[in-house]
């Protein structure tokens, strides 16, 4: 029996700050949307993660930067993503998977708009003591 007490252990068993630490990395990625930083956006990503989004297919880091740099200077300029992470689950010590909700708020805008909500799916792995992502999958809520 764990002397810890419940507050510390996340309920995979795996200890409440590696989920806080796996946290961490999504809000990197998602304070880095909100300045449009494509540098930032990626620093969390391994070099070959992939990232499967309505429409494209983005098969490494670089991809990514690319894909990212391109929209925060276009169609997603001024804008910032919400996420709300449903749940963190833990496969070993160093693989986890986030279940979340997420989506797009436009500039003049207080709410995200209702087409940009979207399920995803992150799979991080701890290297050399720090989580990277390597995967990510998003798919919209509604086929609307």
């Amino acid at each position: 029996m764990s002397t810890q007490s419940d507050s510390t252990i996340s309920r995979s068993g795996t200890p409440a700050s590696e989920e806080q630490l796996v946290r961490a990395v999504l809000d990197r990625v998602y304070a880095a949307w909100e300045a449009n930083d494509a540098d930032a956006f990626v620093e969390a990503y391994a070099d070959e993660a992939t990232a499967q989004l309505p429409g494209a297919s983005l098969p490494n880091r670089a991809a990514i930067h690319a894909t990212m740099t391109t929209v925060f200077a276009g169609e997603l300029k001024g804008t910032r993503a919400v996420h709300e992470p449903r749940s963190v689950r833990f496969l070993g010590d160093d693989v986890a998977v986030v279940i979340s909700q997420s989506a797009i708020v436009f500039p003049g805008q207080s709410e995200p708009a209702e087409p940009t909500r979207a399920f995803d799916t992150w799979v991080l792995s701890k290297r050399t003591d720090a989580w990277r992502v390597e995967a990510f999958h998003q798919c919209p809520q509604s086929a609307n």
